[in-house]
Order: C-alpha cells, then sequence, then structure tokens
C-alpha cells in the first residue's frame, strides 16, 4: 500500500463517520462541502491504491452522482437526492472494499499499513450497509422503527450511527428493523462484524509467524 493515500483515505473516512456527519446534523451547514472534499480524497486514494482504471472510473461515476444529488438537494429536497446519495455510498464502499481487502489479507509482513487497510476496509463496510439501509427505508418507509428517511441534515448522521450499532452489535434499542428483508440485513451486517476482527486477526498473525519462520 502507499503510505500516504490509504492515510489519507483512512483519515477522510473517519472525520466523516465521527465530525462532519454529526456536524451537519446539528445544522451547520458549511459542513455539507466536506462531503465534496470527503469524495475528492477517496476517488484519489482509491486511483492511487489500486491503479486501476475501473476502479477510479467506479469512483468518479460515485463523485458525480453525490454531485448530483447535492444540487437536487439544494433545489427541492426529495427521495431522488436521498437515493442518489445511497447509491453513491454503495458505490464508494464496494469499490473501497475490493480495492483494499486484498492488500489487507494479502501475502507479505504484517505492517502499519495492514493494520490502516483493515480499519479502512471495516469502514467500508459500514457505508455499505449505510446505502442498503436506505435503499431498504425509502421502498418501505416503516421498515426500520426510530428511523424516519426524510431528506433532512440528520439523516446520514442517523444512518451511519445505526449501521456501526449493528456492525458492533451494540444494539441501544433506539433504532431497529421491523421489515424481515431489514432484519435480515441487519443480520448479515451483525455477522460480518463478527466474523471480520476474527478473520482479520487469524490471518495478521499467520502472515507475521510466516514471516519469522
Amino acid at each position: 500500500m502507499e503510505r500516504s493515500s490509504s492515510d489519507r483515505s483512512h483519515r477522510a473516512a473517519c472525520r466523516h463517520v465521527v465530525v462532519i456527519a454529526p456536524l451537519q446534523a446539528l445544522g451547520v451547514f458549511v459542513f455539507q462541502a466536506f462531503e465534496l472534499v470527503f469524495a475528492i480524497v477517496l476517488v484519489a486514494g482509491v486511483f492511487v491504491l489500486s491503479g486501476s482504471r475501473t476502479a477510479f472510473a467506479a469512483m468518479l461515476v460515485s463523485l458525480v452522482m453525490a454531485t448530483v444529488a447535492a444540487i437536487f438537494r439544494l433545489k427541492a429536497p426529495s427521495i431522488l437526492d436521498i437515493n442518489l446519495f445511497a447509491g453513491a455510498w454503495l458505490i464508494t464502499g464496494i469499490t473501497l472494499g475490493c480495492v483494499v481487502a486484498p492488500a489487507v489479507f494479502g501475502s507479505g509482513r504484517v505492517t502499519y499499513h495492514h493494520v490502516i487497510g483493515a480499519i479502512l476496509l471495516y469502514l467500508a463496510i459500514a457505508v455499505t450497509f449505510v446505502a442498503l439501509f436506505t435503499f431498504m427505508g425509502s421502498l418501505v418507509p416503516k421498515a426500520f422503527s426510530g428511523l424516519s428517511l426524510e431528506d433532512s441534515p440528520a439523516l446520514a448522521s442517523n444512518l451511519i450511527y445505526f449501521s456501526f450499532v449493528t456492525l458492533t452489535t451494540t444494539g441501544y434499542g433506539d433504532i431497529f428493523p421491523v421489515h424481515p428483508i431489514a432484519r435480515s440485513l441487519c443480520n448479515l451486517e451483525s455477522i460480518f462484524g463478527q466474523l471480520y476482527p476474527a478473520t482479520l486477526l487469524a490471518r495478521l498473525v499467520t502472515l507475521e509467524l510466516a514471516h519469522r519462520t
């Protein structure tokens, strides 16, 4: 992995999840501009990490979708811009996963970059399910209890919060799935959340032991 690009992608993802989304939920409108910066950093990071034109093109499509959604939101907020944002996040999550996973689980000595990549991959899983939950909520308005899929500054923060609560199996209970398909998606994410750390730890230990022999 290229250290600078993987670090930038990791920091950008963490900032959006931990800082930008909550500030946007509080109504600090200026922070919505950081979504565009965040997307640009991810596009550049993915291109440097993979060198794949396909991955780069996918991230560009994601960026265009997010930009169009932002324009629609400013003119007339609707379910369309929500789904465009969700589509952009879905493409971003899947592309990041495809780019980062081979580097994280590939052969070679365990380094700082493997750890950073593993964290980025974990965030990509959560982002992917944010998009899936959004699609589910837009198709079935009452699929989740405690979560209303209305175009508001707090929507992204609520979806990210619910995705990580599900991924880490924290289960606070303020938001929970009601529709059978929504429950299946939550079950799937919680399984990823439990199996990923164990699989990752086993792989890193195996790589380290192989290097020492």
